[in-house]
């Protein structure tokens, strides 16, 4: 079974006193009365990053993408509480110096505090983070109104390019392999985003496996499709280059694929120029991909002239 379905079948019932738990049909934990919002996730080697030979640069991924939950919700981060797991060998002194220097600078950037964790010696290099905010109200994720304009913020498909030089699946020039790496390690979560959001977004969610799947996630419980026009998503100047010199990959196997950590959210068309003269103003890069449909089984991407029904979604799920 798949993530999802593991969920649905053996926890879900679990909540069913717990309106703070939101049915663990969202990313977050919200507790109103307390305005309370968490967040939890776990990241092991091989599974959310390749290795541990950069530790500094893995411990900045882990972050950001934690972070990225709350963002994403219309929350800004105070907190956060690590536990980690390893070996002498992973954890060295000049390991842990590289990661304490990278947690500092993070820290700085996005105002937010070491506040606990753990620590377990392991084989296995993995990392749980936890991510507290506070606020009276957040984005929910199945809100979206039929009609909603769909939009994604950023760029995607840089960090899946990332992780397949990584894997020594694809080689590049030096300036690219640094650019498309960096993209992987340290995506672009932008603080600005939470106030945006509570003003414009109907619903949200980050862009963690995959465009098709988060999207699909954001609005399963309605029943609702989507339309996405594959021409209207622009993508980094860097990754056009790419695919001008290697014909072989499209553009969607690249950008479907996920650990982007953009956000995905609905908006009413009536925010149209709001939402254009906003991101202009505040220098957000945000693209109107989309629309909101009816019904489920009328999904489609429109390339070019033609419509594509949605036979699979591209992106990574969680089998067990």
């Amino acid at each position: 079974m798949n993530e999802v379905q593991l969920i649905d079948k053996y926890l879900k019932r679990l909540t069913k006193r717990n309106i703070s738990s939101q049915g663990l049909n969202d990313d977050i934990f919200f507790d109103k009365s307390k305005r309370l919002a968490v967040s939890i996730d776990t990241y092991v080697e091989k599974v959310h990053f390749p290795n541990f030979k950069t530790p500094d640069l893995v411990i900045k991924k882990i972050l950001r993408s934690s972070l990225s939950d709350l963002i994403c919700k219309g929350v800004k981060p105070k907190y956060y509480f690590i536990s980690a797991s390893g070996n002498s060998k992973s954890f060295l002194k000049k390991n842990l110096k590289k990661i304490s220097i990278s947690l500092s600078s993070e820290q700085k950037r996005f105002d937010v505090k070491l506040s606990g964790g753990d620590t377990v010696n392991s084989n296995i290099n993995s990392f749980t983070c936890c991510v507290v905010g506070f606020t009276n109200k957040i984005v929910k994720r199945h809100n979206s109104k039929v009609g909603d304009d769909i939009y994604i913020t950023g760029n995607l498909g840089d960090s899946y390019l990332g992780l397949q030089i990584l894997k020594k699946r694809v080689s590049l020039s030096k300036s690219l392999k640094k650019y498309f790496v960096s993209k992987f390690y340290m995506p672009s979560i932008n603080l600005r985003m939470v106030n945006f959001l509570r003003k414009f977004a109907n619903t949200s969610i980050d862009i963690s496996d995959g465009l098709l799947i988060d999207l699909n996630k954001m609005i399963s419980e309605q029943k609702y499709g989507f339309l996405i026009r594959l021409h209207d998503i622009k993508i980094s100047s860097q990754l056009k280059k790419f695919f001008n010199k290697n014909k072989r990959f499209n553009i969607e196997n690249t950008i479907f694929n996920g650990d982007d950590y953009e956000i995905i959210f609905t908006s009413h068309k009536k925010n149209r120029s709001l939402i254009t003269r906003y991101s202009k103003n505040k220098k957000l890069k945000i693209q109107r991909i989309g629309k909101i449909l009816k019904k489920h089984r009328d999904s489609c991407i429109i390339k070019g002239n033609k419509k594509f029904k949605i036979n699979k979604n591209l992106g990574y799920t969680h089998q067990f």
